[in-house]
C-alpha cells in the first residue's frame, strides 16, 4: 500500500503546468525539464496527486474542482507566503497581471526574489525555488503562479478575483 505523506509545493507547480499544457501531450521527462525537477520527482508528484484525487487515475488530467478547492481553502495554511525586506525580483500576486490591472494597489509591489528580475518590491517566498526563473521563461505559468500567490497572501476581495480567474482558466482546460 502506497503512503501519501502529504502535499509538497512542487505538487502545485506540476498541477498548474498540466493545466497550462491543456491538451498538449507531455511526458514526465519534459515536465521535469520544464519545471527544474527530476523525472523521478515528477513521478512522485503525480502519484501523491493521484492518491489525493487531484489527478485522474492515469495521471494525465487534473481534477480542477478539487484543485481549486484546495488552492482556495488549504493552500494559505499549508504553504503560507512569507514576506521580507524589499529585493529585486519578479512581480507576483496583485503586482502581476492579470491582477495588477484589476486591483487597486498601493505603492508597494510584491516580488519573488530573483537576481535577474526587473522589479523591486517586498520579497515573497516563492511556492517552490524554481518559480521565479520559470515565470521569466513561461508567461502562462507566471500568470497561474501569481494568482496562486494572491490566494496565499491576498485580501478577501483580491482572493475572490483570483479564484474567479483561476476558475475561468480551469474551465478552459476542462473544455479543451
Amino acid at each position: 500500500m502506497v503512503k501519501h505523506n502529504g502535499m509538497r509545493p512542487q505538487d502545485i507547480v506540476v498541477l498548474l503546468k498540466m493545466v497550462d499544457y491543456g491538451e498538449e501531450e507531455w511526458l514526465n521527462v519534459d515536465m521535469a525539464k520544464r519545471l527544474g525537477l527530476s523525472p523521478a520527482e515528477v513521478t512522485n508528484v503525480l502519484e501523491r496527486c493521484r492518491i489525493a484525487r487531484l489527478v485522474s487515475d492515469d495521471k494525465k488530467r487534473v481534477n480542477t474542482v478539487a484543485l481549486l478547492d484546495f488552492l482556495q481553502h488549504g493552500l494559505p495554511y499549508v504553504f503560507p507566503a512569507i514576506t521580507s525586506a524589499p529585493k529585486r525580483g519578479v512581480l507576483t500576486a496583485v503586482s502581476s497581471e492579470p491582477l495588477a490591472s484589476l486591483v487597486a494597489q498601493g505603492k508597494d509591489k510584491y516580488v519573488w526574489p530573483y537576481s535577474k528580475g526587473d522589479a523591486r518590491g517586498i520579497a515573497v517566498s516563492p511556492l517552490y525555488p524554481t518559480v521565479p526563473e520559470l515565470s521569466q521563461e513561461d508567461s502562462g505559468m507566471h500568470e497561474l503562479l501569481s494568482l496562486v500567490d494572491c490566494l496565499r497572501m491576498g485580501r478577501v476581495r483580491e482572493k475572490e478575483i483570483a479564484v474567479n480567474l483561476l476558475r475561468e482558466k480551469f474551465n478552459t482546460y476542462n473544455n479543451a
